[in-house]
């Protein structure tokens, strides 16, 4: 192989290594944060289901895919546009076991509401709740 073969072999291994290590800083990173969990979104209780994280905010609830490198959230849904409708608790061990709520939600930028399946531990789901629960009556306003 010429030299400028080598070159590009080289420079694409380690353009491969740093989008891993990104990818791996920005996983640990998203679930370090105060207040977020494994958290499962899909348009049906039985998927396909996108893998992410979910955070818990004072107005929204932010939620980052998995498998992407953008800084910003994916889904961003209003605290007081969430509605749970329905949840289903799936029997079973390990990761088999779990929530599965089906909400309405209102994105943050005046989208329309739709519906939603989100997918989470039990704990998780007492967690949200609460959180959804606890929404004051008028945040972001003085009195």
């Amino acid at each position: 192989m010429s030299g400028a073969a080598w070159a590009v072999v080289v420079g694409a291994a380690l353009l491969l290594v740093l989008v891993a290590v990104l990818w791996a800083s920005r996983t640990a990173a998203l679930g370090r944060r105060v207040g977020s969990f494994g958290c499962l979104v899909g348009d049906g209780p039985d998927g396909p289901w996108a893998r992410g994280v979910a955070q818990y905010g004072a107005t929204c609830l932010y939620w980052w895919r998995r498998a992407s490198l953008l800084p910003r959230p994916a889904q961003v849904w209003t605290r007081a546009g969430i509605t749970v409708l329905e949840r289903h608790v799936l029997e079973g061990e390990g990761a088999s076991a779990g929530v599965v709520v089906r909400c309405r939600v209102t994105p943050e930028r005046q989208g329309t509401a739709r519906e939603v399946h989100l997918r989470m531990s039990p704990e998780a789901y007492a967690g949200f709740t609460s959180w959804i629960e606890a929404t004051p009556s008028r945040v972001g306003t003085v009195i």
